[in-house]
């Protein structure tokens, strides 16, 4: 009997999911005293882990977090390390860094790489040879699921034998297992088919998705604590919310009438729910929702963030508003990253372009005026473009007026939908890990709970 049962408790650890640390004594280091407390501690649970992932809400200083980790893990290694960012936010990261003291290198390709803390676009990862860096960071790693599949791959595969990785992000939707478990995989935790295996099932009905268990719900969400810190605000954690007390959210909905010739053989014209037919209002209503926009325009005198969906819709409101910026998918790099850092310092007035272009990681506070000329179905690209601006360290009420036609009411319903079920699912991602990732981060030592069975396994006498 003995021997059975010792036999089970080797089973049993075998099939434990431990993810020990694999990074630096902390025990001799200083952090820049200008730093938070929750931040100081996210930056040492860091460095213990060697390998994690910072899923905090925007402006709760995840540049400062990873230029602290990042200098402190060079200083332990004294090897290159890089920082992935979106375009035009490896500028700001660098003026970011200079408040902690820490110098951050820009480098366009390899040859500009210095043995210290370089930054570099994502546009560049093929520009570099992962193998001379000891440590990466992945800012705004949420990007990981949105960039092409050439570019993600890489990334995952490059870097796969890279001693120290930081992964950054605001908070994730917890219902997208795609960018869960490309973050777990980035970080070598685990594989992206070994997550779903592990804790999903597969529905093989209509909907034909993936499910999690339900009897491993808060399995997977302990897994994810161990490797990942998330919070919306540090009181979330346990810490004081002072200076990260969000403004007042302001928003109005404008609806632009419009008159659309019906299809030949209809009375009344009939907004398509596919892509092609929303497109096709959307051009039609164009000039309508414009007036509309002119109208707002011209009641304030604000820095202001115009975002499009359409070439159409950027061209004609560059057009009719004057001193405007605009950005689109076919201007070069360079000018992509001098006019968002220009509109950031204050120097343009306002700035048009597309979320899928502009509306990841800069922080674009210095406007609280901020006008959708237009929706579309990406809950995501809505969240992140509103987030440029309402952030923490946004000292003002920020206005968002949603331009639509009268025919795109459903494209509105639907984003409101995916708000209110992301708001409560976040709030549920924070509910379940909180207790086990305040344990990690006030423990200076990572201590790894044993699964210790309270009832003997006994063996029937027909198998014995």
């Amino acid at each position: 009997m003995l021997k059975v049962t010792n036999d089970y408790d080797s089973f049993l650890k075998r099939k434990m999911i431990d993810i020990p640390d694999k990074g630096i004594s902390t025990k001799n280091i200083n952090l820049n005293s200008t730093l938070f407390d929750f931040q100081k501690d996210i930056i040492q649970w860091g460095l213990r882990r060697g390998k994690a992932a910072v899923f905090t809400m925007t402006g709760t200083g995840k540049t400062f977090i990873q230029c602290e980790w990042a200098k402190h893990i060079y200083n332990h290694i004294k090897e290159p390390i890089i920082i992935f960012a979106p375009l035009a936010v490896s500028h700001q990261t660098i003026q970011e860094a200079k408040k902690l003291d820490i110098k951050i290198n820009y480098a366009k390709n390899e040859s500009d790489i210095i043995n210290g803390i370089n930054v570099t676009n994502y546009q560049r990862v093929d520009k570099f040879n992962a193998k001379i860096f000891s440590g990466v960071v992945l800012d705004e790693s949420g990007i990981l699921k949105s960039l092409d599949g050439k570019t993600r791959n890489k990334l995952l595969d490059s870097y796969r034998e890279t001693p120290f990785k930081l992964a950054c992000t605001a908070t994730p939707a917890p219902n997208d297992f795609m960018e869960l478990g490309n973050q777990a995989e980035f970080l070598n935790v685990m594989t992206y088919s070994e997550m779903l295996s592990m804790f999903f099932v597969h529905d093989g009905g209509h909907t034909s998705q993936w499910r999690l268990k339900k009897h491993a719900e808060q399995d997977y969400w302990n897994w994810i604590a161990k490797w990942a810190v998330i919070l919306t605000k540090p009181s979330d954690l346990g810490y004081k919310d002072n200076g990260f007390i969000l403004p007042s959210l302001n928003i109005q909905h404008i609806q632009a009438k419009t008159n659309i010739k019906p299809e030949e053989g209809f009375f009344i014209y009939i907004p398509d729910a596919t892509l092609q037919g929303r497109q096709k209002t959307r051009r039609e209503s164009v000039d309508d929702r414009i007036k509309k926009c002119i109208n707002i325009m011209n009641s304030f005198d604000d820095y202001c963030l115009i975002w499009c969906n359409l070439n159409l819709e950027s061209e004609k409101l560059h057009k009719n508003i004057k001193d405007s910026y605009e950005i689109k998918g076919s201007d070069n790099d360079d000018y992509k990253e001098k006019t968002m850092i220009d509109f950031a310092n204050g120097k343009i007035k306002t700035l048009i372009s597309k979320p899928s272009i502009c509306g990841f990681g800069m922080n674009f506070q210095i406007a609280n005026k901020i006008i959708f000329f237009g929706l579309s179905d990406s809950f995501e690209q809505y969240f992140q473009a509103i987030r440029r601006c309402w952030r923490f360290g946004q000292k003002k009420p920020v206005d968002v007026y949603i331009i639509t036609s009268n025919m795109e009411q459903n494209v509105v319903k639907n984003i409101e939908r995916k708000e209110n079920d992301a708001l409560k699912l976040i709030n549920e991602m924070v509910l379940r890990t909180k207790e086990t990732i305040s344990k990690n981060l006030r423990e200076m030592v990572y201590e790894r709970t044993d699964y210790k069975p309270k009832i003997e396994m006994k063996i029937p006498e027909w198998l014995k």
